[in-house]
C-alpha cells in the first residue's frame, strides 16, 4: 500500500499538505475561491488547497486563448485589482496571467473541461453565450456551459453566485427563511426551460430532467473537482433537484 506522505508547498512550507476528501465546502487558502470534494489540506493549521492549487503547472495554453501563453503567479499581478476572465470574480490569489494579452483565469477556471458528460447528455463550455442564461436572463461576458441542444444555458459566475449564497445560508447560522429562499432560485429553472418550450409535454420533461443534471455537473467542475458523485452530494444540500 502506498503511503501519502503529503506534498510541500510555497506558501505554506512548515507542514507538509495531505490529500483528503470533504462534503463540507471549503474556501481555498491559494486563489480564495470555494472548493468541495478532493483537496491538500494541513488540519494543524487549518489549511486548504484546491488539487488545480496545490499542483499548479508553471505553463498552460487554453483553447479560448490560441495566442497567449498563462504563467502561474501566487499573488496578482501589479497593483490593481484583477478580475478572471472566465467567472468575472475578482482574482484575489492565486492565477494564470498572461502578460501579452493581460487575460487572467482563476486554477480552477482555466482546468474547467471543455465537455460535461454525465452519461447521457454533453454539456460544452462557451466563450460567449448566445442565448440568454437561465439564472441571471443575461447574455453578458464571462464563460458558460451550453446543453447540446442549445435550450440550457448557464454562466460558470451564476452557478458560483448560488452556491456562495447558499453556503453562507447553510454553516452561517442563517434563518431557516432565508435558506428556503435561495435553494428555490436554482429549481425555477425548470420552470424557465418549461415556459422556453411553450409547456409541451414529454420535451418539456426530458429538459427539466436534464436541468437538474447540467447543474450537478456544472457543480462539480467549478469546485475543482468534476466528479458525479461531489455534484450529486452537493446538489442534495442545495435541492437542486426539486
Amino acid at each position: 500500500m502506498k503511503i501519502d506522505e503529503g506534498i510541500s508547498n510555497p506558501i505554506h512550507p512548515h507542514h507538509k499538505l495531505k490529500l483528503e476528501y470533504t462534503e463540507i465546502p471549503f474556501n481555498c487558502d491559494g486563489c480564495k475561491e470555494a472548493g468541495i470534494g478532493l483537496k491538500y489540506s494541513c488540519r494543524r493549521c487549518e489549511f486548504d488547497l484546491h488539487k488545480a492549487c496545490a499542483m499548479p503547472s508553471p505553463t498552460i495554453t487554453h483553447p479560448f486563448y490560441k495566442k497567449c501563453e498563462f504563467q502561474f503567479n501566487y499573488r496578482p499581478p501589479g497593483q490593481h485589482m484583477r478580475i478572471c476572465d472566465a467567472c468575472r470574480n475578482d482574482v484575489l490569489g492565486f492565477v494564470y496571467h498572461c502578460k501579452r494579452c493581460d487575460f487572467d483565469l482563476h486554477p480552477c477556471c482555466a482546468n474547467l473541461p471543455q465537455v460535461l458528460d454525465d452519461g447521457e447528455h454533453n454539456l460544452y463550455l462557451c466563450f460567449k453565450l448566445s442565448s440568454s442564461c437561465h439564472h441571471c436572463g443575461g447574455k453578458g461576458p464571462g464563460w458558460s456551459y451550453k446543453s447540446q441542444c442549445k435550450s440550457y444555458n448557464l454562466h460558470v459566475a451564476c452557478v458560483k453566485e448560488l452556491l456562495v449564497e447558499s453556503w453562507q445560508a447553510m454553516y452561517l447560522n442563517a434563518d431557516k427563511s432565508r435558506v428556503r429562499e435561495i435553494q428555490t432560485r436554482i429549481p425555477s429553472l425548470s420552470g424557465k426551460l418549461r415556459n422556453h418550450h411553450g409547456g409541451r409535454g414529454g420535451k418539456v420533461k426530458k429538459c427539466c430532467q436534464m436541468a437538474g443534471g447540467a447543474v450537478r455537473l456544472i457543480v462539480s467542475a467549478i469546485l475543482g473537482d468534476p466528479t458525479a458523485i461531489i455534484g450529486a452530494a452537493v446538489a442534495g444540500f442545495m435541492s437542486m433537484s426539486k
